[in-house]
């Protein structure tokens, strides 16, 4: 079983794409405001839907601009591909982020999400080789620890134990890297779903002695499986579906199509509806 004992939190991704990067400080400033706990980009170098040669904006610059933004959220990437950077850069580079982003001698607020990498684009234009979708788990699986032992080894090491976030639900890889390394493990899908792919996470915290109720569990707030946030109407509905399946972190997307427009701010009314909804919950 999850973490039950989590606090409901919504998080938005901020698509990084279609839209002036004067739009995403905008909204991210909004977002602080409205109340959300997390505030997130992704780790792509071309846009994901759209034209695929719009407007786009690197992930981890962005992360550090936004440290220093904003005052009280968690920020990340929903996910970090583990493929771009080596894994003591990207080691240094998030210690850095979360020392950024404290305040008055606190924590820092940065959620290392990470996965392995799909997008082939990306590993084409910048280099990158592309391999197998087993060989970059493979690789993902190798990095992690190496990445922890650079924190130790750090002067300063980060303010906290940086939350480790995993995106992905394959059964055989995926779930046992969650398993051994996930302080929050990120999926899609049902209520169904999730309680089939919990069960497996379930399995593999016992094959390598983890407490599966050590792993926060998020979701996209979707109706079904494969359906873009922005195609929900009933958020908090969707929302409620997913909290009695056992999730505590809700994520929602808005698109530089929507923040970028002179009326962004009804691109918040979602958001809006999920706090409300999160703050009924909790209150």
């Amino acid at each position: 079983m999850p973490n039950l004992s989590a606090p409901a939190r919504i998080a938005v991704q901020v698509q990084p794409q279609h839209a002036p990067y004067d739009a995403i400080r905008r909204v991210c400033a909004g977002l602080e405001e409205a109340g959300v706990d997390q505030i997130l980009n992704w780790d792509h170098f071309f846009p994901l839907s759209g034209d695929p040669d719009g407007l786009h904006f690197e992930c981890w610059t962005m992360l550090a601009a936004w440290a220093e933004a904003t005052e009280r959220v968690e920020i990340g990437a929903l996910v970090t591909c583990n493929s771009y950077r080596n894994p003591q850069l990207l080691a240094d580079m998030a210690r850095t982020v979360d020392h950024i982003s404290a305040r008055d001698g606190g924590q820092g607020r940065l959620v290392l999400g990470i996965g392995s990498g799909w997008a082939q684009r990306d590993y084409d234009e910048y280099g990158y080789p592309f391999g197998t979708a087993g060989s970059r788990l493979d690789d993902l699986a190798r990095d992690l620890p190496v990445m922890k032992d650079r924190w130790a080894a750090m002067n300063p090491r980060p303010t906290r134990d940086i939350p480790i976030l995993i995106g992905g639900g394959g059964e055989k890889k995926t779930l046992r890297i969650v398993a051994e390394h996930a302080d929050i493990w990120h999926t899609f899908g049902d209520a169904e779903t999730l309680a089939r792919k919990g069960a497996v996470l379930d399995d593999w915290c016992a094959k390598v002695g983890r407490d599966p109720g050590a792993i926060t569990w998020s979701a996209g707030v979707a109706p079904t499986p494969g359906r873009m946030p922005e195609q929900v109407e009933d958020y908090a509905a969707s929302a409620q579906t997913l909290y009695d399946a056992g999730v505590r972190l809700f994520t929602v997307g808005i698109s530089g199509e929507e923040y970028g427009a002179a009326d962004w701010r009804e691109s918040l009314a979602k958001v809006r509806d999920l706090v409300a909804w999160r703050d009924g919950l909790t209150g």
